[in-house]
């Protein structure tokens, strides 16, 4: 009969210790995590198979180990189970297993604290890391975004300057293949008297225009070999433009208000005022292709000057020396006179 009270309890021991540990929560892995005692020992300690522990000695403290971690009084156990249980071979020894297995259950308690202060502030940390990390994330893009722009601004820049080569480029080759046909017209005076003044010059090579612009009102005619181009009063700054076709001989302004008026053909600025000096001249006439034909009857008209001034010189010369053959002639007549009538008086006497 004491042999199966004996089987009994050795059979409560073991399934005591399973049953704190189940109602834990705790696995035979997680025990020995705790208690670092190896599974293989802890599961013979629920089977009661104290044997293939590694001493009678470690089977107490084992046992008591156990006991305390799945939330049993590891002392009263074995004080129950005392007669149960193999004998440790001191007390001394005992003890000091004891406390090395209380040790590392206080070592464990320090770890469980730690672990928990840890969870406690783990919301804070994983908060102030987010921080963190959205705070670099905004200043790598503001970075980000400067050198963008920068970029952005070089390249507009460049493409700007690029531009401005290109247009710059454009209107100097447009400069220097534009080259209009009054840029050549020269304009020179034929003849003027108070109220009107005529240029000659050579025939246009290529269609050009007549700029009239009044700064005061005024009416003006212009006439293209007797042709009609404008004939209107113009208001003061009205600008008036007049193509003239390149076959144009003679071309004759009529103007109405001269001191008050700018003329320019082809850009040439035509000064039928002399600079002010005739505010009176009212028609402007230019004959074009005429400037050789000019020359050679200034050439002509030079020439023939020139004999007419011989002939009168020589004229004048041939009339001086008949007057004097006649003053002579006189006054030998007037002294023969003077003689003869002297000797009549004396005869006379």
């Amino acid at each position: 009969m004491s042999e199966n009270n004996s089987e009994q309890k050795h059979i409560e021991i073991g399934k005591k210790l399973q049953a704190a540990r189940q109602a834990k929560g705790y696995t035979l892995d997680d025990l020995q995590q705790i208690t670092k005692i190896q599974k293989r020992y802890l599961i013979a300690i629920e089977d009661e198979k104290f044997d293939e522990l590694p001493g009678d000695f470690y089977v107490r403290a084992f046992v008591k180990q156990y006991a305390d971690t799945v939330g049993l009084n590891g002392e009263d156990l074995l004080k129950e189970y005392e007669d149960d249980l193999p004998k440790a071979k001191t007390a001394e020894y005992s003890d000091h297993i004891a406390q090395a297995v209380e040790s590392r259950a206080s070592q464990h308690k320090t770890i469980g604290n730690q672990v928990n202060k840890t969870r406690k502030y783990m919301p804070t940390i994983i908060i102030t890391v987010v921080i963190i990390l959205v705070l670099a994330a905004i200043w790598f893009t503001a970075i980000a975004r400067s050198h963008r722009d920068s970029s952005t601004r070089i390249d507009n820049s460049s493409v700007s300057v690029s531009g401005e080569s290109r247009k710059k480029a454009s209107s100097s080759s447009k400069k220097v293949t534009k080259k209009p046909a009054s840029t050549a017209l020269k304009l020179t005076q034929a003849s003027r008297n108070e109220t009107s003044v005529t240029y000659t010059a050579e025939q246009l090579k290529a269609d050009t225009t007549l700029q009239i612009n009044p700064t005061d009102r005024a009416w003006m005619q212009v006439r293209a070999n007797n042709n009609t181009l404008l004939n209107q009063t113009l208001n003061a700054n009205d600008k008036a433009k007049v193509k003239v076709a390149k076959d144009t001989t003679s071309l004759v302004i009529t103007v109405g208000n001269a001191r008050s008026t700018k003329l320019k053909i082809g850009n040439r600025t035509i000064d039928f005022t002399d600079n002010g000096r005739y505010q009176n001249t009212r028609t402007v006439t230019i004959n074009f292709g005429s400037q050789q034909g000019s020359s050679s009857m200034a050439s002509s008209s030079s020439a023939t000057s020139t004999n007419g001034q011989r002939t009168t010189t020589s004229s004048s010369a041939a009339s001086q020396q008949t007057t004097n053959n006649d003053a002579n002639r006189q006054s030998t007549t007037a002294t023969s006179n003077a003689n003869n009538r002297q000797q009549t008086n004396t005869q006379t006497r």
